[in-house]
C-alpha cells in the first residue's frame, strides 16, 4: 500500500532549542525529508531523523538559496514522490513565515499538510529580554507589524496612524534595516519622541544583545552601536520594565562562549548545563570512544568471573561497554554477586547503580591515586582485581596493586581516538572567533585536540582564551602540550568543572 504524502509546516520558534515544540520534535524524528529555514538552529536539526534528506532554503537579504515559488515547487515535488516532508521555518509559520502561500500551494496541487505552530519571536524574544508585551500598568495592547516594508512604496499597507495612536505595544518583525523610517512614520503620525524602544538582537540564544532607545534616538544609538539585523523591534511603555524584569543576563555564565571537547555521545551533559546557565556551548568532540576489536581478555575474564574480589571502573565507557558485552554474551549479571565494586567518581557510580548494582568504595578524591589510598587497607595480598578501561590510561594504578602483592587483570575496552570530523568552519570559530573557555574533561581530549588543531595553534588560544581542566591529571597533560593551565576543578566531576568555571568568571 502506497503510504499517503504529507507536508508538515512546523515553526522552529524563536532560536533557543528548548522552545521548540514535543510535536515539532516528534515529526521531524520520522520525516523523511527535511526543507529548513537560515534561522533554524543546528540542535534543534539535530532532534530530526538521520536517514532524512536534508535541504537548505534559507534567505538572507540579496542572497536565497531558493525562491519562494522554487521552495513552493520543492515541497509539492518531494510530496508528489511520497515522502513525510517537514518544513522547519523560524518562529511560527503563519506569522510572517509565508506558511499560508505555502499551504495554499500544495493544497492546491491535491496534497495534505498540517501546521505545527511555533514560539513566536514577537512573544518569545521581549520576554527573554525582560520586557512584557503587554502590562497591566503600561500597555493591555499589542500589535505585531513587518518591518520588511520598504520605505519607497507608494501605498502603504501598515495603518501608521492607528499604529502609532491606538496600540500600546508594538513589535516589529525582521525591521532593524528600515529602523529609521519606521521611527520616523510613528512619530510623523503622532507617536511622542520620547516613547521607549527597545532592539534585540539573537534573542533568546546566549549571544542576545539588548540596545535600548527613544523613537528620537535609537536609530543614532544603533548605528554608533553597529547593531546589525537578525532584531526584534519593541516601542511602548512596556520598555520601561527591562531594568527590574531583565533575567537572562543574571545567569551565572550569561554570554559565555565555552568549548567543550567530551566525545558527542558524552557531551551533552555539559552542552545542557552550559546553556542552562546562560553560556554558549560550542561542541568540539576531540574524540571518539573506539572499541577494542580484540576482546578475548574480555571475553576470558567473563568465565572466570567467581575468582575475582574487585572490579575497578575508572570511567562510564568502561562501565557502557563491560555491561553491553555481558548483555551480548548472555551471561547473568548475578554472577558479579560477591565482588566488590569500585568507581572512580560520581558519574561512574550512578552508571552502575542504574543497572541495579551496589558500588562499595568511590574514593573521595577521583583518580587513581584517590582509589589506591582507600584500597589500602581493603584489599589483600593475593586477592584478584580485575580493571577494565581505556588504553593508553595511567600504569599507576596496576603496578602500584602489584607491588602489593595484588593479581591485576587489565583488560583493554576501548582507545579514545581523534575525532577528524570536524568541519573547517568550526575549526576557524575555535582559533580565530572570541572563545572565553576551553574545556578539557581528560588527558586524552587534550591529545586529541592538539593533534586536531596543531601544536602551532596553542599558543595563540593561550592569549585570547582561558583553558579549563576537570582535574590536576588533565591539567598536567595540557601543560605538557603547551597549554596555560587557568581553571582546575576542585572536584574532578562536570558540577566541579561548571562550578570552577563560574567562579573563575566571576572573579575576573
Amino acid at each position: 500500500m502506497r503510504k499517503k504524502a504529507l507536508v508538515y509546516l512546523v515553526g522552529a520558534g524563536p532560536g533557543d532549542p528548548g522552545l521548540f515544540t514535543l510535536k515539532g520534535k516528534k515529526i521531524l524524528e520520522k520525516a523523511e525529508v527535511i526543507i529548513y529555514d537560515r534561522l533554524v538552529s543546528d540542535s534543534i536539526l539535530a532532534l530530526g531523523n538521520p536517514e532524512a534528506e536534508y535541504i537548505y532554503v534559507g534567505k538572507i537579504a540579496g542572497k536565497h538559496a531558493l525562491s519562494q515559488d522554487e521552495i513552493n515547487a520543492l515541497l509539492v515535488e518531494k510530496a508528489a514522490q511520497g515522502k513525510i516532508v517537514a518544513r522547519l521555518k523560524g518562529g511560527d509559520p503563519f506569522l510572517f513565515g509565508r506558511g499560508g502561500e505555502e499551504a495554499l500551494y500544495i493544497r492546491e496541487r491535491g496534497y495534505d499538510f498540517e501546521v505545527v505552530p511555533g514560539i513566536s519571536s514577537a512573544i518569545a524574544v521581549p520576554a527573554y529580554a525582560g520586557i512584557p508585551v503587554t502590562h497591566r500598568d503600561a500597555a493591555s495592547s499589542l500589535a505585531i507589524i513587518t518591518g520588511h516594508e520598504k520605505p519607497d512604496k507608494e501605498v502603504s499597507s501598515i495603518k501608521w496612524k492607528e499604529l502609532a495612536q491606538g496600540t500600546g505595544t508594538l513589535v516589529f518583525l525582521m525591521g532593524v534595516e528600515n529602523l529609521e523610517f519606521i521611527c520616523r512614520q510613528l512619530t510623523a503620525n503622532g507617536r511622542s519622541g520620547s516613547t521607549p524602544v527597545a532592539l534585540v538582537r539573537w534573542g533568546t540564544l546566549p549571544s542576545q544583545q539588548v540596545l535600548t532607545g527613544t523613537l528620537e534616538d535609537i536609530n543614532i544609538k544603533a548605528r554608533e552601536a553597529s547593531f546589525k539585523p537578525p532584531a526584534v523591534i519593541v516601542v511602548g511603555d512596556v520598555v520601561k520594565l527591562r531594568p527590574e524584569l531583565k533575567w537572562l543576563e543574571y545567569k551565572p555564565l550569561w554570554g559565555k562562549r565555552i568549548v567543550v571537547t567530551r566525545a558527542r555521545a558524552q557531551a551533552s551533559r555539559l552542552v545542557e548545563e552550559i546553556n542552562e546557565l546562560g553560556g554558549e556551548a560550542i561542541e568540539f568532540p576531540s574524540i571518539i570512544i573506539k572499541a577494542e576489536e580484540d576482546l578475548s581478555g574480555l571475553h576470558n575474564a567473563y568465565q572466570h568471573l567467581d575468582s575475582y574480589d574487585w572490579i575497578i571502573f575508572t570511567s562510564v565507557n568502561a562501565v557502557d561497554l563491560f555491561f553491553a558485552q555481558m548483555k551480548n554474551e548472555d551471561i547473568d549479571i548475578r554472577f558479579l554477586h560477591g565482588i566488590n565494586l569500585c568507581a572512580i567518581g560520581p558519574a561512574t557510580r550512578d552508571s552502575l547503580q542504574d543497572k541495579g548494582l551496589k558500588v562499595d568504595l568511590v574514593p573521595e578524591e577521583y583518580r587513581a591515586e584517590g582509589i589506591l589510598k582507600e584500597l589500602g587497607n581493603k584489599v589483600k595480598k593475593g586477592q584478584w582485581v580485575l580493571l577494565p578501561r581505556a588504553r593508553g590510561a595511567r600504569r599507576i594504578l596496576p603496578e602500584t596493586l602489584r607491588q602489593w602483592g595484588v593479581h591485576v587483570n587489565e583488560v583493554i575496552l576501548y582507545e579514545s581516538v581523534p575525532d577528524m570530523r570536524i568541519g573547517k568552519t568550526r575549526m576557524t570559530e575555535i582559533i580565530e572567533d572570541g572563545i572565553d573557555y576551553l574545556t578539557f574533561t581528560s588527558s586524552s581530549t587534550v591529545s586529541n585536540f592538539v593533534r586536531m588543531v596543531g601544536k602551532d595553534k596553542v599558543l595563540s588560544l593561550n592569549n585570547k582564551t582561558r583553558v579549563a581542566c576537570i582535574g590536576p591529571v588533565t591539567a598536567e597533560t595540557a601543560k605538557s602540550h603547551g597549554f596555560k593551565v587557568d581553571v582546575t576543578a576542585r572536584e574532578y566531576t562536570i558540577n566541579g568543572l561548571l562550578t570552577a568555571i563560574i567562579d573563575d568568571s566571576r572573579n575576573r
